[in-house]
């Protein structure tokens, strides 16, 4: 059996994950969409259980709607990312910051645009409080 990893590298993984939390975590409308605006291409998708989206207007208003749901909580990395070719899989969790363990924990699988922005997200939630 060949390794077909990586296309990508550790840097580049951690870019991206780092540069889509911040975009996650950011809380006002403006700001929001220009990190969207960074970390995803202009048509990307995003889609998990309870969301099916594409474009930026429409991310920013669903991650709008997280904050709206889920106030003062913050997405963090749960774990260490993982990547091969263009895509990148990585565990998150939100919660109140510092708190220990989040109650809500998920993993995304994204793959990446030739520049290097997220085309499209595949989301799982592992966890989620009733």
């Amino acid at each position: 059996m060949t390794n077909t990893t990586t296309d990508i590298t550790t840097d580049i993984t951690t870019d991206v994950v780092a540069r889509y939390l911040t975009a996650w975590n950011t809380t006002d409308g403006r700001p929001r969409a220009k990190a969207v605006a960074a970390v995803f291409t202009e048509d990307a998708r995003y889609v998990d259980p309870l969301a099916d989206v594409t474009g930026h207007e429409a991310i920013t208003a669903l991650i709008g709607g997280v904050h709206a749901q889920f106030p003062g909580f913050v997405f963090g990395p749960v774990g260490d990312p993982d990547a091969h070719h263009d895509v990148v899989r990585f565990r998150w969790g939100l919660g109140p910051d510092g708190a220990g363990e989040p109650p809500v924990i998920g993993a995304d699988a994204v793959t990446l645009a030739p520049d290097g922005r997220i085309a499209l997200v595949v989301g799982f939630l592992d966890r989620v409080p009733a």
